[in-house]
Parts: structure tokens; C-alpha cells; sequence
């Protein structure tokens, strides 16, 4: 609604909180923080591509500041209203202060914005909270059952094969729920869908054309769900379309989870754009030095000052909003450990934000998961923020992929991987199900390229192969890259199958990388931040190529559902008092059926779960990392293959019929690189000795 009349406008006082802006019938109320401005102004425009105000208001202080909040109400415009922030104040960089009264500023509480953040143009948008929902009811799936998939909103539609109506967007998503039903997935963590200050990044690929900031980790609008991924921006469409997809998957029984970048901003260091937060107060919202410089614990520039309290305030605010009125199920937090730097820029063990949005009322039933260090050094994996907070487990992916490459003496770090990794959560209440285990993940190969390649190929991106991490741990089966040879891609397909056996076993919540269940490549590429192309995208005819790797990974999930001891909370404790060791609730053994050897360099070995603990049917996992078959003497019971990474769809995962007793097998033989899983039922025979 941008056809006011300026002429009869009115402006009263407004109120110090909640701060941010609210239409109201007669009118708009804009609140802003500041403690260091000494001039405020409020600018109207008439449409998006003006780069002047039509309307320009400078508050009065003794009027319209209580404390450190400027607050108006301006009669006469409604929803739609298009707006900016001017500051004064002191320009003293040394200091930290750099107001510009020159420029114009984005509202940190602005929940839409439009226009082009790179020509100038971007702009506010004054919205009414979105609250009819209606019928729409979160899905509050439990933590035992969670199967995470996750995956790019433009990425999982944007290929010419993806076969919707809306390719790239929230609607795009919409579409292949089906899909995700399909596959087993009951929550989606979507990469940022925040408004990002820095899309184009002002270089270009050695194949020509610019690079985009494709993954969208460089936040500017922290409560504003980006235009770029709706079918339709105009106006405020992309606000409705972007619930539109969270109630259709909430219907589905699928939970949204987001990722949230408050570790820093798109403002970068002193050499990059003011925005917003340098303009408003540089000292207040940023790490900075003695000489007024941006500490970097990011490694983007800016690190947000997150120890301080209104910082704090102003994170609390956001995923309360995000719960409270989009419905979002849980967030994961990028680089979280700067989240418990302190004003200093230490990690503070005993961090008040963590332990404020763990006990926030309104945010205690929604998942929090943390990606538990930063790029200052500080790494928290098994002792990040307590009982409510889960954490991304960088060494359950590290651990898993050294012992299916054949490093020694792996035999101890996979068993407890697959445990549940009880070195890292088996203290202060905490339990498997605080390990969010993953083999790969969006930074990072992907599934197929973790196979194919010993070495990153980032040339495309346009920094001389320079960025992403040069250590993979990866093995690319004797060839680098792609191949026709069929003995080696024969092998490639059994090692991804181990993987995905291997994340479906463990306790903990799994979580997969969209598009690893077709095969999906990035060509070697382990830092594809800026590939808004082919590489990045979800190329679906692979469904068909590969349709044995989805079939594969589809029955493991489904496996996974059916073994409850599979999605346990509690640890395995490997003894069961006053009872043979026959009877304890899991063991391990060795390929002869022996107590294993830990300190041995072979990496084979055998798990048992005993009946009890699963529903009556004991599980037999029998892993092979070496390249010699191996014979495995299967423990007393009559045992049926259930999985089988070495052989051919469909006896790679076998599905169990009821009634049915399998021939009493005294041993297995597995093939070099691969992993079994058979089970055993209640009532079936026994084998002798």
C-alpha cells in the first residue's frame, strides 16, 4: 500500500517495544535500537527501483527516545509500506563507530524485504504477522524417529529434470513431497532461506559468468524469508508461499528445520558494505578489537557480538518469531560456538544465550541442533550446551569414513560411533540421540564424490583450487574421477551402500545430504558455496541411473523404522547383571565369533543385539573394511541376510516375511569392503554347539 498521501501524514510518539515495525489499522509503528546515534530518520518510498524518499521523518529525541529505543507511529500508511533508516552519530572507526548519515539502512526486525540489495534498491517492507494458520499442526516427531534430509530450497528443484511447476522454489518443494514420503524423511533442514546481503560475489568461474552466493550463508534479513526461492515476489507473495510450503509439509508429517547463520553478517569487515547493524551500532552488534577492527571467529569478516544482551535479545526475538508465527520445528546453528563467546571473544562455558534458548518458553519444544565450533579454533563436539541442544557430529563422519577407507586401527572409534558415541554424550543426562551423525553434508563431497575422489577439484570456483578443506577422507576405489571401468564402479556402489548402512544402524539421528540416494556429483567440487548451477543442483534423471543406490537407501530407512533397538535413546551397556555374557544387551565379536582384539589393526568385527532389546528379533552386523573376504562364525541362533552391501538389487536389502524360517546359517562370507546385517526372530531354531 504505497499510494499515500503524504500530505496527511501524522506522526505521534510511538512505544520503546517490541521493537521492529507493526501496521496497525490506522497506521505503522517503527521502533528501532540505537544507544550511540544521536540523529534518527525514518524514509518512505513510493516503490522499489527509487532511490529517494518520497517522505523522510527525523525522530525527536525528547519525544520519541525512551532509553536507547526511537519509536514513531506514522498515521496514514498501511501493509506494503516501503521504508529505511538514516543515522547520525560519530565516525570514529578507532573507536568502532561508523555511522554515515548518508546512507541508507535496513531495519534488523523487517520481516520482508524486496528489491536488490547489489543496485541499491533493496527496501523494508512494513508486514502484519501472518497468523492464520488455521488447521496447521507441527508434526513434534520424536527424536528416536527423526530421519533428517538436508537439502537447498532452489537446489532440490532448479534442474531441467526435476519435472515441477515451480523449478527453484518454496512451491518447487512442495512438489516432491511425495518424494520425500517415498524415501522414509520426516523433518527437511533447508539450507538459509534468509534474506542474504551478498548474492553476487564479483568474480567470475573459469567458465565465465558470475558467482552467486548459492548456499546463502551471509544473512542480512533475519526474519525476512528470501523472495529469490518464491515462484511470485511481488509484493508480499513470497511471505505466503513460503508458509505454504511449511503447512504442506506439516501435512505430510514432515518437520522444517532451518539453518541459521547468527555467527555473523553480510556486512564483512571494515572493508564491505554498510548495511544495516554497522550503521545502526557497529559497537554494540560486532566483535571488535582494541583498535575498533571485526574479530573474525567466522571467517567472513564480522563475528556478531553475541555475548552482549541485546544482541541476545535480538537472536531470541528472531526464532521466536520464526516458532511463533511461521511455524518452524527447530534450527540449526551454523557455527554455533560463536554463539558462547563472551565479550572478549572467549568461549564462556557456561554461555547465558545457549542456556537462555534452551529455556525459552516459547522455543522448548523445538529442536536445536548445533554445528559445535567456529572458524576461530573453538571446537565443542560432545559438550555443547547441555541436555536440549543435539550437535552436527563431525567425528561420527570423520571416524566412518576412516574406517570404511581401511585406516588401522579403527576397530574402537566405529564401535563407538556406531554406539552412539557415548565418549562424546554419556554425561550430564545426555544420550545418543544427541549425536546427529552424517556422512556427508553440504559443505563438503558429497556421497558419490566421496568414492570417486582422493583430491578436492575447486578450480571452477574461481580461487585457483585454494579454498575447501584439502583433507577429505576419501577414497576414490583406484580412479580418480569418473570411469567406465566396471569392477571399480561396482565398488564405488558398495562403499555408498556402506555408508548408508552404516548412518541407518547407528544410534543417534541421522541425517542425509539430498540428492546422496541418487548418486548425486558436484565433480569433485567440496566447497560448491558458489555453483547456483548444474554442480549444485539435484540433476533427477539420476533416479533412473542409479535406481539401485535410492532403492538401497530407501530400505535402509525403512529397516532402520522397524528395529526399534536401532532408535534407541539409552546406550548400550554390553551387560545384563547376574546373567551369562550370552544374555547381555549387546556384544561385540570378532569375525571368529571371539571377544574382539580393540587394539588390533584389523578393522573387522561383529555386532550383536540381543532380542530383547529389539522387539524379539536379535540383529547380526557383520563389517568387513579389508580387502580380503572374510569368513564370519555367526553367533548361536537361526539367521536370515537382511542386508547385504556386495550383492545386486534386489538381494541387497531383503525384506523379512512373516512365518518364514531361513536356513540355519553357521557363517557368512563377506566380500572385501562390504558390510551384513542379518536377523533372527523369536521361536525359530537353534543352531547346535
Amino acid at each position: 500500500m504505497n499510494d499515500f498521501d503524504t500530505t496527511k501524514l501524522a506522526v505521534i510518539p510511538g512505544r520503546p517495544y517490541p521493537t521492529g515495525t507493526a501496521v496497525y489499522n490506522n497506521g505503522v509503528r517503527f521502533t528501532i535500537f540505537s544507544r550511540h546515534a544521536t540523529r534518527v530518520w525514518v524514509a518512505l518510498f513510493r516503490a522499489v527501483e527509487d532511490r529517494e524518499p518520497v517522505w523522510e521523518y527525523e525522530f525527536e529525541a525528547k519525544r520519541h527516545r525512551t532509553g536507547d529505543v526511537w519509536s514513531i507511529f506514522v498515521q496514514g500508511i498501511g501493509e506494503g509500506a516501503l521504508y529505511l533508516f538514516r543515522m547520525d552519530g560519530p565516525w570514529s572507526p578507532h573507536e568502532g563507530h561508523r555511522f554515515n548519515s548518508t546512507v541508507y539502512l535496513l531495519d534488523p526486525y523487517a520481516k520482508a524485504l524486496t528489491g536488490d540489495i547489489h543496485n541499491g534498491t533493496i527496501k523494508c517492507v512494513a508486514v502484519r504477522d501472518r497468523m492464520e494458520w488455521w488447521d496447521d499442526v507441527r508434526p513434534h516427531i520424536s527424536a528416536h524417529d527423526l530421519v533428517i534430509y538436508e537439502a537447498h530450497v532452489r537446489g532440490m528443484t532448479q534442474h531441467a529434470s526435476s519435472g515441477v511447476a515451480h523449478p527453484g522454489t518454496y512451491r518447487g518443494l512442495i512438489e516432491k513431497i511425495p518424494y520425500l514420503k517415498d524415501l522414509g524423511i520426516n523433518a527437511v533442514e533447508l539450507l538459509p532461506v534468509h534474506e542474504l546481503g551478498e548474492n553476487l560475489l564479483g568474480r567470475c568461474g573459469i567458465s565465465g559468468g558470475e558467482l552467486k552466493n548459492y548456499w546463502g550463508y551471509s544473512t542480512i534479513g533475519f526474519f525476512a524469508p528470501t523472495g529469490r526461492y518464491a515462484s511470485s515476489a511481488a509484493g508480499l507473495e513470497h511471505l505466503d508461499e513460503f508458509r505454504e510450503m511449511v503447512k504442506a509439509l506439516h501435512d505430510a508429517g514432515i518437520e522444517v528445520i532451518l539453518d541459521v547463520v547468527f555467527n555473523h553478517t553480510s556486512e564483512g569487515n571494515e572493508r564491505g558494505p554498510t548495511l544495516s547493524f554497522r550503521g545502526i551500532d557497529n559497537t554494540i552488534y560486532y566483535l571488535l578489537d582494541d583498535n575498533g577492527g571485526y574479530l573474525n571467529y567466522s571467517g567472513c569478516g564480522n563475528t556478531l557480538n553475541c555475548g552482549h544482551p541485546l544482541v541476545r535479545d535480538f537472536i531470541l526475538d528472531c526464532l521466536r518469531y520464526w516458532v511463533a508465527v511461521m511455524h518452524i520445528d527447530g534450527f540449526r546453528f551454523d557455527l554455533a560456538s560463536i554463539l558462547g563467546r563472551d565479550l572478549d571473544g572467549n568461549i564462556h562455558e557456561d554461555a547465558p544465550l545457549l542456556a537462555r534458548i534452551a529455556e525459552d518458553p516459547v522455543l522448548r519444544d523445538v529442536k536445536l541442533i548445533a554445528e559445535a565450533w567456529d572458524a576461530g579454533g573453538a571446537y565443542q563436539v560432545g559438550s555443547f550446551g547441555g541436555e536440549r541442544w543435539a550437535e552436527w557430529n563431525g567425528q561420527y563422519r570423520d571416524d566412518v569414513r576412516r574406517f570404511w577407507r581401511g585406516d588401522p586401527g579403527m576397530r574402537g572409534r566405529i564401535a563407538t560411533r556406531l554406539t552412539g558415541s557415548a565418549d562424546l554424550y554419556a554425561h550430564s543426562d545426555r544420550t545418543a540421540l544427541h549425536s546427529i551423525n552424517f556422512v556427508t553434508c553440504h559443505d563438503g563431497f558429497t556421497l558419490s564424490d566421496l568414492v570417486s575422489h582422493n583430491h578436492k577439484h575447486n578450480e571452477i570456483n574461481g580461487e585457483g583450487n585454494r579454498d575447501g578443506l584439502d583433507d577429505n577422507v576419501s577414497w576414490n576405489c583406484g580412479v580418480e574421477g569418473d570411469t567406465d571401468d566396471p569392477e571399480v564402479n561396482a565398488l564405488r556402489l558398495r562403499m555408498q551402500k556402506n555408508f548408508l548402512a552404516t548412518l541407518f544402524v547407528s544410534l543417534g539421528v541421522p541425517m542425509l545430504l539430498a540428492g546422496d540416494e541418487l548418486g548425486r556429483t558436484q565433480r569433485g567440487n567440496n566447497n560448491a558455496y558458489c555453483q547456483d548451477n548444474e554442480i549444485s543442483w539435484i540433476d533427477w534423471s539420476l533416479l533412473k541411473k542409479n535406481a539401485e543406490l535410492y532403492r538401497f537407501c530407501r530400505g535402509m530407512i525403512a529397516f532402520r523404522r522397524q528395529n526399534p533397538a536401532l532408535r534407541r535413546a539409552d546406550f548400550f551397556t554390553g551387560v545384563t547383571p547376574g546373567a551369562p555374557r550370552e544374555e547381555a544387551d549387546f556384544r561385540w565379536l570378532d569375525e571368529h565369533g571371539e571377544a574382539v582384539a580393540w587394539d588390533a589393526e584389523r578393522g573387522t568385527l561383529m555386532a550383536l543385539v540381543h532380542p530383547r532389546e529389539n522387539g524379539g528379533t536379535a540383529l547380526c552386523m557383520a563389517l568387513n573394511p579389508s580387502i580380503e573376504e572374510v569368513a564370519f562364525a555367526l553367533p548361536k541362533g537361526s539367521w536370515q541376510i537382511r542386508v547385504d552391501t556386495a550383492a545386486t538389487s534386489p538381494k541387497d536389502i531383503i525384506i523379512a516375511k512373516a512365518g518364514s524360517v531361513p536356513p540355519a546359517l553357521e557363517s557368512v562370507r563377506l566380500v572385501p569392503r562390504s558390510m551384513m546385517i542379518l536377523s533372527s526372530g523369536p521361536g525359530r531354531p537353534r543352531n547346535k554347539g
